[in-house]
């Protein structure tokens, strides 16, 4: 392909995979753009960021600025949702060269009448394009160049700053060459900032033994929000297969009174657009979302691909399901794991276009009857990705605000390709990284990897499927411990409500799951009671929503510690107005005492006040290395940095 430019533009970053991929954002950051500018010869290169919405025709523009003589860098800010495109123009900015080469000629004592007419010809060229004041002074330049009696005045405005300015700001851009497009999707905030709690809707009655309904999920709105949490997520609500039904701790056989597992979806009674009769109406749904919302609360949904052998679909349209040569239907399975309650969907059915159509339509059922905006996805890694790429992106094009976080515990390489695929949120390895190497070398990898640009990670120390060694005891500092780090770690959280708060610790025998699980039976809570556990989650979270700095997760700085057992980090928000210092302590039993190093380099040096936002206990601190001592009773200080 023949090109006449001269500019070339190479390592435009971030981009995910030459561009298939799109980087992320929510409203209101920025997005941060550098590339290697290379050219022939020694003449001036210029650059500039060009980018917009997708939607709309004419591209703004900010000039690049240059690192070293081939590193370029600039940034834009992001305000509205939905995608954004972007790219870099590069060019030979020949008047910027024209005044560099006079300017030294000029200084050699060479005489430069030629380059001075050539000068007046840069200037006639933007002449249109200046203000008014700036024509004034062009057309005194123009004409002190061409008149030869001005030409010690001359040669001084061409070395001048005050042309130097007017041809930096009117580049003509000859030639100018461009790179490829790229795109950023923008979120809104909650992507990047959310705190969730989770519980089932059928033990949310206050009476022991009966089946919770919305309207007892209503009485307990006002306990969510009081404890800081802004996301209220439920199990499935549809109805739940009657046939291969699990019994308590997920027994092949279920009793009479059994009500089985949330997942295993679909009866007579209905299936993914259905809601279970017991716990209430879809009116009485919209009402308790409805209700939610009015206390800053969002309420998300599972959605979880699957069906229960006496779905609808089973009979509607077998060809989405995998049958074996005998007859029988091919169950889920994850061994040593059988889900015999589940089937999963097909998806090399030759029919798989109406079944994707389909699953398209039960997600926009919820999100148009219900006004439900997050989604939890069961299993995502399962289904393929090419499905959720196509899914998400539908979604989007009608509604940009819709959330979707991934609940896939597997491999790193297909976590980072649902991200890709569009999935805004993702559970992560936080619930067993515990050692100071661990947590240290696991955020850093989110943080500072090309994982910042797309991945958002949720650290949940906890969920129903989850009971890591480290809380299979009712050891309440290790709790204090694993809640302080997951929500200071991570802008985006969330535990598994009741069964965390009041340590609910005994597991399965050599498994990480919890013995009599709520996922196969209704349980029964005290919703009444409160602990002290309870009282520093409640103090969490309000700290997080008072401190930007842990709004987000990409602006964290490791410190140094003299004892193994003490981990500290600082955060700070994009404008550095936030900054915070967390300091926490490893050890469950034990007091550690230690020296936590202050990030100078960040922080500058002189005193500073810590005031603690769990406690209110302020320090002044004006040393580098600092002391501190960290109890069981308290094994966690959250320190705001202020100045004063």
């Amino acid at each position: 392909m023949l090109k006449q430019q001269r500019t070339i533009i190479h390592n435009v970053n971030p981009q995910l995979n030459k561009g298939q991929y799109t980087i992320k954002r929510v409203v209101g950051q920025s997005v941060t753009i550098t590339a290697t500018l290379l050219s022939d010869g020694h003449d001036i290169m210029a650059a500039s960021l060009n980018f917009k919405p997708e939607n709309e025709k004419n591209w703004q523009e900010v000039r690049m600025n240059f690192r070293n003589d081939e590193e370029i860098y600039a940034s834009f800010k992001v305000e509205s949702q939905g995608y954004y495109i972007y790219r870099i123009e590069a060019w030979i900015d020949y008047a910027l060269n024209w005044q560099h080469g006079t300017g030294r000629k000029i200084r050699d004592n060479q005489q430069v009448k030629s380059e001075l007419l050539e000068g007046a010809q840069f200037c006639e060229a933007i002449l249109k394009m200046a203000a008014t004041d700036e024509k004034k002074f062009l057309k005194a330049v123009i004409n002190a160049f061409k008149d030869e009696k001005k030409y010690g005045a001359a040669i001084e405005i061409a070395q001048s700053k005050e042309l130097y300015d007017i041809f930096y700001k009117y580049p003509t851009k000859t030639l100018a060459n461009y790179s490829e497009e790229y795109h950023v999707y923008v979120d809104r905030p909650k992507a990047l900032f959310s705190t969730w709690y989770e519980f089932f809707p059928r033990s949310a009655s206050a009476k022991e033994g009966k089946h919770g309904t919305f309207k007892d999920c209503e009485k307990l709105l006002p306990r969510v929000a009081e404890m800081g949490f802004d996301v209220l997520y439920f199990p499935p609500i549809h109805p739940i297969g009657e046939i291969n039904r699990k019994g308590k701790n997920n027994t092949a056989q279920a009793g009479k009174n059994d009500v089985g597992s949330p997942w295993g979806i679909g009866s007579k009674q209905g299936g993914h657009d259905a809601i279970h009769p017991d716990l209430g109406s879809l009116e009485d749904f919209k009402r308790l979302v409805k209700k939610a919302k009015d206390l800053n609360i969002e309420v998300a949904m599972d959605f979880a691909l699957q069906a229960a052998p006496d779905h609808p679909y089973v009979k509607a349209h077998p060809e989405w399901f995998k049958w074996r040569p005998d007859g029988t239907v091919q169950y889920a399975e994850n061994p040593p794991k059988k889900y015999q309650d589940i089937q999963p969907f097909y998806y090399e059915s030759e029919d798989w276009k109406n079944m994707w159509r389909e699953f398209l339509r039960i997600a926009l059922y919820w999100i148009e009857e219900t006004g439900i905006r997050i989604f939890r996805v069961d299993n995502p890694h399962t289904k393929p990705f090419y499905f959720w790429g196509w899914f998400i992106t539908e979604i989007k094009k009608k509604y940009p605000d819709v959330l979707f976080l991934a609940e896939a515990f597997t491999k790193q390489p297909i976590m980072q390709e649902l991200a890709k695929q569009g999935f805004t949120q993702s559970y992560t390895y936080f619930s067993w990284r515990t050692s100071k190497s661990e947590l240290t070398n696991y955020v850093t990898e989110l943080t500072k990897s090309e994982m910042k640009e797309y991945f958002k990670p949720n650290f949940w120390p906890n969920t129903p499927d989850i009971l890591p060694p480290h809380l299979q005891i009712p050891n309440e500092p290790i709790y204090m411990i694993r809640y302080f780090l997951a929500a200071t770690l991570s802008s985006n959280t969330g535990i598994y409500g009741p069964v965390f708060e009041y340590m609910v610790h005994e597991a399965l025998p050599e498994r990480e799951e919890y013995k009599d699980s709520e996922k196969y039976e209704i349980k029964h809570w005290n919703w009444d009671l409160r602990n002290k556990l309870t009282e520093v989650i409640t103090k969490i979270n309000f700290a997080r929503k008072e401190n930007t700095s842990l709004q987000q997760t990409n602006n964290i700085v490791f410190c140094g510690t003299d004892n193994e057992q003490i981990l500290a980090f600082y955060k700070f928000s994009d404008d550095k107005w936030n900054q915070t210092l967390i300091i926490c302590s490893l050890d469950s039993h034990h007091t550690q005492i230690g020296h936590v190093r202050l990030p100078l380099e960040y922080i500058g040096n002189g005193q500073v006040k810590v005031v603690d936002q769990i406690t209110g206990n302020t320090y002044w601190w004006d040393k580098e290395w600092n002391y501190v001592e960290l109890h069981p009773t308290l094994p966690f200080h959250l320190f705001r940095l202020v100045w004063e």
